[in-house]
């Protein structure tokens, strides 16, 4: 029989918020993973436990990381401001990208699906309306799931992992649709990077952009919290 547990990384923005829903309406007894990171602020790990909370999950756990002790990121470095208020090209990589974040966190999860017998992890990334993050693009995640095969358990068992990314594709309104679909309340989530102690957005910053755009195009609400 198919094995019916999955790790998803839960960042507790709009994106992993709708990858969540997404791994539990396919059948799947999920297992949320967040990383406290050191990132600029940690309202969105309180938006990711109230997410796991509302959407229900089999267990959360919050992972620390320290990635903020070598910096080089706006998000993990405070003498590197948030760009705000600026075009967005996805092209090029802006000054919000942690380096080789996504590839960190997925070798955790890796272990962690191991360790519970999971072999499918879900993580939200997008290449249709993003950052430019380079950890987003599907040819790192195709080599990730080799990797994470060749260095596990899995080369030996003859199995591998099942890396998910259902939303590679879809646009940001498509994201909010499919997860107001499936239930998903975003006013819990946070996607702001410079976001308050009680979670309300700048507004300003590219993922403030792209959300508040996506709320737009789907022609819903936006029930983000501004500070302004």
């Amino acid at each position: 029989m198919e094995n019916k547990k999955a790790v998803v990384l839960l960042s507790g923005g709009l994106d992993s918020a709708t990858c969540l829903a997404v791994a539990k309406s396919e059948g799947f007894e999920v297992y949320a993973l967040s990383f406290d990171y050191q990132q600029r602020h940690s309202s969105e790990l309180a938006a990711a436990e109230a997410l796991a909370k509302s959407i229900g999950v089999a267990a959360h756990q919050i992972l620390s990381v320290n990635l903020r002790q070598w910096g080089g990121s706006a998000l993990t470095c405070d003498d590197l401001d948030v760009p705000e208020n600026r075009e967005i090209d996805g092209n090029s990589v802006p000054v919000t990208y942690v380096p080789a974040r996504n590839l960190i966190f997925l070798s955790l999860a890796s272990a962690y699906a191991e360790v519970i017998g999971a072999r499918t992890i879900y993580i939200g990334v997008n290449s249709v309306d993003y950052s430019g993050y380079p950890d987003c693009r599907p040819a790192f995640i195709k080599a990730f799931s080799e990797a994470a095969r060749l260095g596990t358990c899995a080369c030996d068992e003859n199995w591998a992992f099942d890396i998910r990314t259902p939303l590679q594709n879809w646009s940001k309104a498509e994201i909010i649709r499919k997860g107001v679909e499936l239930g998903v309340d975003y006013s819990l989530s946070v996607s702001c990077y410079q976001a308050d102690d009680n979670g309300n957005a700048c507004g300003v910053c590219d993922s403030c952009t792209l959300r508040k755009k996506g709320f737009a195009d789907a022609g819903i609400s936006d029930p983000t919290r501004y500070r302004n």
